[in-house]
């Protein structure tokens, strides 16, 4: 008798940021995000000097869990979703540890995409959703193995979840989302008329 089971998974942490301590206000981290953007003129310099729609703190704000008190109880909560995340995984952390390498607010407009990429120096990354008016874009995330599949057939539009090529994944707000970062993903276009706001984020192995 024939046995087909599944090999070498790629796994998705889907949960709201609100199941670990610090509680997150979202309507404070929403304002703090909105604030934080309309002081930085650095970034909001580098956002339309890099073709980045909207605004990202990604390369003008390195130290937000230290300038801002919401962000740094925001890391102490995510450190322990990662936590959880790395217990999944059955890592074999040798005695380190993963802790924050990065974090950055997005804020992308009516019409604003996020092009499909990886975090080629980090193990952990994840995002948590901070405005996701209807209409929003959801995460797109690949198959990591898609340049590999050479001759093969496309996947019929309703074939099982953990065999299509691409996977949509609409978070609401409060959720966070974890992947390893080789794992590509991409924001599609945003076709709400409001503000797609999040924060995202890396964590190393040190």
């Amino acid at each position: 008798m024939s046995h087909i089971k599944s090999l070498f998974v790629t796994r998705l942490y889907h949960a709201a940021l609100s199941e670990f301590e610090p509680k997150i206000d979202p309507a404070e981290l929403d304002n703090s995000c909105v604030v934080i953007a309309n002081d930085d003129e650095a970034g909001q310099d580098w956002s339309e000097a890099n073709g980045y729609p909207g605004y990202t703190s990604y390369a003008s704000l390195t130290d937000l869990p230290w300038r801002f008190p919401i962000f740094a109880d925001l890391v102490k909560t995510l450190d322990q979703h990662v936590a959880a995340f790395a217990k999944d995984l059955e890592f074999d952390l040798d005695g380190r540890n993963l802790v924050l390498e990065d974090l950055w607010i997005n804020i992308l407009p009516e019409g604003g995409t996020h092009g499909s990429h990886i975090h080629p120096h980090s193990v952990i990354s994840g995002t948590t959703y901070v405005n996701m008016p209807e209409g929003a874009s959801a995460l797109k995330l690949e198959d990591p193995r898609s340049g590999r599949l050479m001759a093969a057939p496309a996947r019929l539009k309703d074939a099982r979840e953990e065999l299509r090529t691409f996977i949509y994944v609409k978070p609401e707000v409060g959720d966070v989302l974890l992947w390893e970062s080789w794992l590509r993903h991409e924001v599609p276009m945003n076709m709400s008329d409001e503000e797609r706001i999040s924060v995202s984020f890396n964590y190393k192995w040190e």
